[in-house]
């Protein structure tokens, strides 16, 4: 696998190698000792999988302490806008984020760190989304930043008037007015 670095430390880009013939297409989507020397150490506990259509956005969401999470992310079928925006205060990137295209063509991974919140938006007419987290979900800990905040000015790649949220998505505080973000310098890693 080929990690990619982005313009935030710790988030990551990632690139399977593919092995193609006449019977289609090979890679490993996954390998812990390879994940830990290229990335970080990372024991993941949980796989989730999600199908939308079109202009579908969820996020951005995290998980509070001590259930915060980070998570790996790709596309099965499909294309999403994937989007990782820090939210550790005090962190020299705080309030920037990074967006990926994912895809079922291009199979490409994102790995989103504790201390970001992620979300994701529909291209294609319909996507398959993958993701594992190293944490448990908690629905108590969630968390959220509005996915249009204008200090953010996230170009989702779909029209406003096109994205469809769910009804707790559009109630989500501005960056600035969220309560419970992280700190920079915090053991984000401890449980």
């Amino acid at each position: 696998m080929e990690v990619i670095k982005t313009a935030i430390e710790g988030v990551v880009i990632i690139e399977p190698r593919l092995f193609k013939d006449a019977r289609g297409y090979f890679f490993e989507s996954f390998n812990q000792k390879e994940f830990e020397q290229k990335v970080r150490p990372v024991k993941f506990v949980q796989d989730n999988e999600s199908y939308s259509s079109y202009g579908v956005l969820r996020g951005l969401h995290f998980q509070k302490l001590p259930f915060a999470q980070s998570k790996l992310v790709r596309v099965v079928q499909g294309t999403v806008l994937d989007v990782a925006v820090d939210i550790r205060r005090g962190s020299p990137t705080f309030g920037r984020h990074v967006a990926v295209e994912l895809s079922g063509d291009n199979h490409r991974q994102f790995f989103i760190p504790r201390g970001f919140a992620h979300g994701f938006c529909v291209l294609s007419q319909t996507a398959l989304f993958q993701y594992k987290c190293d944490n448990f979900y908690a629905p108590q800990s969630e968390g959220a930043v509005v996915w249009n905040d204008p200090e953010l000015d996230i170009d989702w790649k779909v029209r406003p008037q096109d994205v469809i949220l769910s009804e707790k998505d559009t109630r989500h505080p501005l960056l600035k007015d969220a309560s419970e973000l992280f700190d920079y310098n915090e053991d984000l890693y401890r449980i």
